[in-house]
């Protein structure tokens, strides 16, 4: 008899005020500059999509904030606990970001990334998002410097303009 494994469980319900400890002590090991608290209660409060992916037992893995706007959405934070990471978690999270920006009627998702980050561009180009620009000096930096943000973008199959 063979041992089957067992199918990961994971549930994504929306952020709220509640969870904040544990989505900054998350944040705070995985960024040299995290967002803080203050970031998170106001994108709560102002509406963005925000959600928070829990494991079967209850446990934080993972969390994303997206800003809506005229026909697109725009990632501002999707974050994989550093222990849970090299799961498929963030392509979860991304999976269920483009199932709501087809329920929104988004045709287009924006991210800004750090260029030095391979890992999350590997991603992201894993899941269709195309290098569009670059902000310069988007992000903070060590001793005081800024570095430059890769732009892309993912066209939304299906959205609001009827393209596929």
């Amino acid at each position: 008899m063979s041992a089957q494994p067992q199918a990961l469980q994971r549930l994504l319900l929306p952020m709220t005020p509640l969870q904040l400890d544990a989505v900054m002590a998350i944040e705070t090991e995985a960024y040299a500059f995290p967002w803080s608290r203050g970031n998170f209660v106001d994108s709560i409060a102002s509406g963005y999509a925000a959600s928070v992916l829990y494991d079967g037992e209850g446990r934080i893995l993972g969390y994303f904030v997206a800003m809506a706007g005229v026909d697109e959405m725009h990632l501002l934070n999707i974050t994989v606990a550093p222990q849970a990471q090299h799961r498929g978690h963030a392509l979860y999270m991304l999976d269920a970001l483009v199932d709501l920006c087809l329920a929104r009627g988004a045709v287009q998702l924006w991210l800004e990334v750090r260029e030095t980050n391979a890992r999350a561009r590997a991603i992201y180009l894993r899941r269709g998002f195309v290098h569009v620009g670059v902000r310069r000096g988007y992000y903070p930096a060590p001793q005081g410097r800024r570095e430059d943000a890769a732009v892309m973008s993912l066209a939304i199959p299906g959205g609001a303009d009827g393209l596929d």
